[in-house]
């Protein structure tokens, strides 16, 4: 049975191998545009930075050099019940040097089509154990992030060999571009 975690909680993963499912919906909005949300990654290091400019993982590279950490693909609407991204992380494969992954969501052309967080509802991620399918945790988004246009919404870190999931729920208004800046050496 799934455990649903609080802002702030931390689980341990136990699988050696899951996918990280992102879902949101979005709510009837006059801006006359569709909504594009994004799920990148930041492989980190034990610095808090990019293993390297590889390891940030989003729609224009989808996977990472040791072919661990592969993103399915970029869902343009998020249309449709359950997962509208999903991120497969095999921790068998995983380059020893990453140490923290962090899962970001952000709005895709956000400032021109004015949108922000505050127009999506239902935000969730959750693990699941790759093989069985067996939900291992679910964080879902209750805040209003009125005008951010990114959101963390979690990371996977290793602590003493144990990897573990933290739900963080932060949102900021300035988009990837922030989040690149954040994390790059």
């Amino acid at each position: 049975m799934a455990i649903n975690l609080q802002k702030g909680q931390r689980e341990n993963i136990n699988a050696p191998k899951f996918t990280v499912g992102l879902g949101w919906d979005i709510n009837n909005t006059s801006t006359g545009t569709g909504f594009d949300l994004d799920a990148s990654l930041f492989l980190l290091g034990e610095d808090k930075k990019l293993v390297s400019d590889n390891h940030f993982i989003f729609y224009n590279n989808l996977e990472s050099p040791d072919k661990s950490v592969i993103h399915t693909g970029d869902n343009l609407t998020g249309e449709g019940a359950g997962d509208d991204e999903q991120i497969k992380i095999d921790l068998t494969k995983i380059d020893s040097a990453i140490q923290e992954i962090t899962v970001v969501v952000t709005i895709h052309d956000a400032d021109a089509r004015k949108q922000n967080f505050g127009q999506v509802r239902n935000s969730f991620i959750r693990i699941f154990n790759t093989d069985t399918n067996e939900e291992i945790l679910k964080y879902e988004l209750d805040e209003d992030f009125s005008i951010e246009t990114a959101v963390e919404f979690g990371r996977i870190y290793n602590r003493n060999g144990e990897w573990k999931f933290e739900a963080v729920g932060a949102g900021q208004r300035d988009g990837l571009d922030k989040f690149v800046s954040i994390y790059q050496k």
